[in-house]
């Protein structure tokens, strides 16, 4: 696979679930509500809580909730998919939210079920209430969609993607048993596969995975959709009509699944902000959404101030933030790589990243332009001088990499790559504009801030100028010159210090 291709995929996949995530807490507060109007901002005043279960500011409900284990059973060597039943089944004796069907279905459950069991307890509500369409199954089918594919660039390869409508179809039946719901899992977890491994979606190929006899309903739905509002689908608990609702929201946004140009971060926060505004079930309409979203778009297309807030359950006694989750969605597009085994927080591979190759990771010096802002590598957090108390990642850094003292909502790691290729970061004014604003709003907070890549090269010194250009008023030349005389050098990525000397304009 060339390198363009897998930095993409990466990206996009990451997107797909945190997407999801990131939609579902921002819906989360309007459910079973009318519309309500609302215009996202992109920053984390969005994220406001409350709701008919008293979600927390950023929360996620059940409509994540529910990919945590499908995740965790790609993401470890040692999962099956019995274990994901019996872990819905353990976490619905608890959580605040289920859906109704969905409950029913786990709660007639033994503690030793597996997926036949379950099928069986779907079946049998079916029958004996004659309906099982609801939007629970599509809600979590994101996970189904992002494993790897390496067909070549720009086609789309049918059996890859029947291997996926297969699975998709199979996690549908554990609680739903109508076939419409399957329908709608194996068109979107179909599509997400293709976003997230070519960039685009290709619609008839994914019709082409559904039964013939209802390939056409679908296709007229998605027409309907494509040229209406999300709100012209009002019973939105019904998984034909969220399916709709979620495509009339993309297409409202203006990203045109065809067209990769499109994929940009206002297309993302516009397609959640349609998908909340249809009103009903506002949570599982954006986070479906939200999914597709992200695997056009891509993680880098999603707001740090979102980024900084999102969280929720990700197993018993475990809290994951939505960098956590981007990282669990990488684990397990690898489907089992690496020593992961277990629930997450025995998953060894994201405790640490190892840079010990690199030189000059450990210097740490304050920005010439603000005393309350720290500029480093990876290895000052090794050494975190005592003030500091928010901190700013511009690398991977692993969960227990970052001092535990710093709080999660102190902790914000932007998707930023230290290669001049344009595909390395397709939406990098925005990611870098981001980051400088991530600073400044910590910084307004009253915390003292260190921003840091690994070796404070390229990324830290150039979100530190973009921040001084941005928010402290000082020129572009200026800014990185004096930047450069702290840190003993020059930004040496050319295309960073060129955006970071712009970094004061419309990002």
């Amino acid at each position: 696979m060339r390198e363009s291709q897998r930095a993409g995929q990466n990206r996009r996949a990451a997107g797909a679930i945190m997407g999801a995530a990131v939609g579902d807490a921002l819906g989360a507060p309007y459910e079973f509500k009318p519309s309500q109007g609302v215009t996202l901002t992109g920053t984390e005043a969005d994220l406001i809580g409350g709701g008919s279960f008293g979600w927390d500011p950023g929360e996620w409900t059940d409509d994540t909730a529910m990919m945590i284990p499908e995740l965790m059973m790609r993401a470890s060597a040692r999962w099956n998919s019995d274990e994901v039943v019996r872990a819905w089944r353990q976490w619905a004796r608890t959580a605040r939210d289920v859906g109704n069907q969905t409950r029913a279905v786990l709660g007639a459950l033994g503690p030793d079920a597996t997926t036949a069991d379950a099928a069986a307890a779907a079946r049998a509500f079916h029958e004996s209430t004659g309906r099982s369409g609801g939007n629970g199954s599509l809600m979590r089918t994101a996970p189904w969609g992002i494993g790897q594919g390496t067909a070549p660039s720009g086609r789309i390869n049918p059996k890859r993607a029947l291997s996926y409508a297969l699975s998709a179809r199979e996690q549908s039946s554990w609680t739903h048993y109508d076939p419409q719901a399957g329908d709608a899992c194996v068109l979107w977890s179909v599509m997400i596969h293709q976003a997230v491994t070519y960039g685009v979606v290709d619609v008839d190929a994914a019709l082409a995975a559904l039964p013939d006899e209802r390939r056409e309903a679908w296709r007229e739905r998605l027409a309907a959709a494509a040229s209406g509002r999300p709100g012209d689908f009002p019973k939105n608990g019904w998984v034909v009509h969220a399916l709709q609702a979620a495509w009339a929201a993309l297409n409202r946004a203006g990203l045109d699944v065809a067209d990769a140009q499109t994929a940009t971060p206002r297309a993302f926060r516009l397609a959640l902000q349609e998908a909340i505004n249809a009103g009903g079930d506002t949570d599982t309409v954006a986070a479906i959404t939200g999914a597709l979203a992200g695997a056009m778009c891509g993680a880098d297309s999603i707001p740090l101030g979102w980024q900084r807030r999102v969280h929720g359950w990700g197993g018993e006694g475990v809290v994951l933030t939505l960098t956590d989750l981007g990282k669990l969605a990488l684990a397990a597009r690898r489907w089992g790589s690496g020593d992961n085994y277990g629930p997450f927080n025995e998953l060894r591979w994201e405790r640490r990243i190892d840079y010990s190759r690199f030189r000059g990771t450990g210097v740490v010096v304050k920005h010439p332009h603000d005393d309350g802002v720290w500029l480093g590598g990876v290895g000052a957090l090794d050494a975190l001088p005592d003030a500091v108390d928010a901190v700013v990642s511009l690398c991977r850094v692993g969960t227990e990499q970052v001092p535990a003292r710093i709080a999660p909502g102190n902790r914000v790691e932007a998707w930023l790559i230290d290669r001049e290729a344009e595909y390395e970061n397709p939406h990098l004014e925005f990611v870098m504009g981001e980051a400088a604003d991530a600073v400044a709003r910590l910084r307004a907070a009253g915390k003292t801030v260190l921003l840091h890549c690994v070796a404070a090269e390229s990324r830290t010194p150039a979100v530190a100028v973009a921040y001084a250009v941005r928010h402290l008023g000082v020129r572009g030349d200026q800014a990185e010159a004096d930047v450069a005389g702290v840190l003993g050098g020059p930004i040496r990525n050319a295309v960073l210090g060129a955006v970071a000397r712009r970094a004061g304009g419309a990002i």
